[in-house]
């Protein structure tokens, strides 16, 4: 029976065997003036010597961590790892789930406003209604049948999904059961509060619902915590009426901090 100890200790190696080899990949001429090239080198790459004066970090704790010596590695020193061996955002990843710690860098994921061609031509291809929703839950992007079925939200002016649902008294009679969806969203927002980035948009979008909406303010000390796992979502439309549908959220990879939020019609 594998253990908690025993895949520690795999993931410590793992994280060794991945260092040596991404260090490898590596010339001193792919990290700027910083390390000198030196005379001829035995082995390929950087050297340990360097990687751990690039990160600063001592050269011994850093050949521990490529040994899998059982050590704590910072999450700001994995992150700094990652920066110095010029890491992409998978093998960013990577390194960080192996180092068991979350990224403490706003920089990992792409920044906030800029859409990915690719997902907004995704969305349009979608026949349901479906939209992007950035860090600050504020929509990026949205095909035709959404902006149908949100017109009261899109038309609003207001783009954060927080602020119309709390700001806006449209909203109330927009969404069915308000009071019931509302706590939802606060308890899914909370659960998006504790993404590892030091701007993280919505704290400001939080300290600004705590003094501008009495219920926002009413329900968030409820501590309520769940992931945006979708479900049934119904709407008073102001033209078509009641509308009830099933709705998926899907994480991209190449923008992790987005949600793409998909509503499939329920037959009537």
């Amino acid at each position: 029976m594998t253990t908690s100890h025993d895949t520690a200790a795999e993931d410590r190696h793992l994280l060794g065997d991945f260092l040596r080899a991404r260090r490898a990949a590596l010339s001193p001429a792919d990290v700027g003036q910083t390390i000198s090239p030196g005379g001829r080198r035995r082995t390929p790459g950087l050297r340990r010597e360097e990687v751990a004066l690039l990160c600063g970090l001592s050269t011994t704790w850093y050949t521990w961590i490529e040994q899998g010596r059982d050590i704590q590695i910072s999450a700001a020193a994995a992150a700094r790892l990652a920066d110095v061996l010029r890491l992409n955002l998978a093998e960013r990843g990577y390194l960080l789930e192996l180092a068991h710690r979350r990224d403490p860098s706003p920089a990992a994921t792409a920044a906030t406003g800029s859409v990915d061609p690719a997902l907004d031509a995704l969305l349009q291809t979608i026949a349901a209604p479906a939209y992007l929703l950035d860090g600050g839950w504020c929509v990026q992007a949205r095909n035709a049948a959404a902006e149908q079925l949100f017109q009261r939200w899109f038309g609003s002016g207001e783009s954060c999904l927080l602020r119309f649902v709390f700001l806006q008294p449209v909203a109330r009679s927009f969404i069915c059961q308000w009071e019931q969806r509302a706590q939802r969203l606060l308890a899914e927002c909370r659960a998006d509060l504790v993404q590892p980035a030091n701007d993280n948009p919505l704290r400001e979008r939080v300290a600004e619902l705590l003094k501008e909406s009495p219920d926002f303010a009413r329900l968030w000390p409820q501590h309520a915590v769940l992931a945006r796992e979708g479900g049934e979502r119904a709407f008073q439309h102001p033209q078509r009426g009641l509308l009830r549908y099933r709705q998926t959220t899907l994480l991209p990879a190449t923008q992790m901090h987005c949600k793409v939020v998909m509503l499939v019609p329920i037959a009537p």
